[in-house]
C-alpha cells in the first residue's frame, strides 16, 4: 500500500468513529480479507507437492 496520511471521522467530542480510505485501498483490503477466508476455509485439505500439482497440470493441458 501507498504512503498515506490517515483521515478520520470524528464525532462531537472528538473521538474517532471512522476511517476514511482511498477506494483503491479499500478494495485491496477486501481482497486481502477474502483471501484470508479462503485460507482459513481450506487449512484442513490435504496438500498436495509441487510436483503433483505439474503432472496434473500437464494431463489436464494446462501446461
Amino acid at each position: 500500500m501507498s504512503h498515506r496520511k490517515e483521515r478520520y471521522i470524528v464525532d462531537e467530542k472528538g473521538k474517532r468513529t471512522a476511517v476514511v480510505l482511498p477506494l483503491k485501498e479499500y478494495e485491496e483490503l477486501l481482497e486481502d480479507l477474502h483471501d484470508l477466508a479462503i485460507v482459513a476455509e481450506r487449512r484442513d485439505e490435504p496438500s498436495v507437492s509441487f510436483d503433483e500439482l505439474k503432472k496434473k497440470l500437464k494431463a489436464d493441458g494446462l501446461l
